[in-house]
């Protein structure tokens, strides 16, 4: 019975979520897709010609809002789902964590990446801590390799949510890069704990 009320409580929630209703209209894959809108739109990130990885891309809405603005650039996607085909995108199925994964990612590029954009998340447990120190986890993996791709004055873009390894990530963030900035978008859900984490410039 709870199950199904969880469920139902869900269901009503996405009828009632403007963004929901926003993207069908606009025809994004998901809500997430004006998470990143907002980013952009307050950090000025993307524009023509840039490389950029998506990675925990699925099911593509982060990918299909950036392919609109980096005409003649090149958009890496990575998740261990299938996705459906995004034009523009080159399309990686597999484990980002796996060293022969980012092997392949770099094969995919000559040049330094532009973005490096993660909306990775665990499958959640319902232990909101537990969630959060795993998702956490994926993120540290994320700026790490980043620091190995990415250009001089390179952005990197997280989810991240407050909780135990919060102050752990942004400490981590800071010895990698010179700007380093949390940013709630309205699209985020106020009972969420989720947050982003852009950051800027190699050190």
């Amino acid at each position: 019975m709870k199950k199904n009320k969880i469920s139902k409580n869900w269901v009503n929630k996405q009828r009632k979520d403007i963004y929901v209703r926003k993207s069908k209209v606009d025809g994004y894959r998901a809500r997430s897709a004006y998470k990143l809108i907002e980013i952009n739109e307050k950090f000025k990130i993307f524009k023509g010609g840039m490389i950029v990885l998506d990675i925990g891309a699925a099911p593509g809405s982060w990918s299909q809002y950036v392919s609109k603005i980096i005409k003649n650039g090149k958009i890496i996607s990575i998740d261990l789902k299938e996705m459906e085909e995004i034009k523009g995108t080159i399309q990686i199925k597999g484990d980002f964590t796996d060293p022969n994964i980012q092997k392949k990612i770099r094969s995919y590029t000559s040049k330094e990446i532009d973005v490096v954009m993660s909306d990775m998340a665990v499958n959640t447990t319902g232990i909101k801590n537990i969630d959060s120190i795993q998702t956490g986890e994926l993120c540290k993996e994320a700026i790490v390799f980043s620091k190995e791709v990415i250009s001089n004055n390179g952005f990197f873009i997280s989810k991240i949510f407050m909780g135990e390894t919060f102050n752990e990530i942004v400490a981590l963030a800071k010895k990698i890069f010179k700007e380093v900035r949390v940013f709630k978008p309205q699209s985020s859900r106020k009972e969420s704990k989720e947050n982003f984490i852009i950051c800027k410039k190699i050190r």
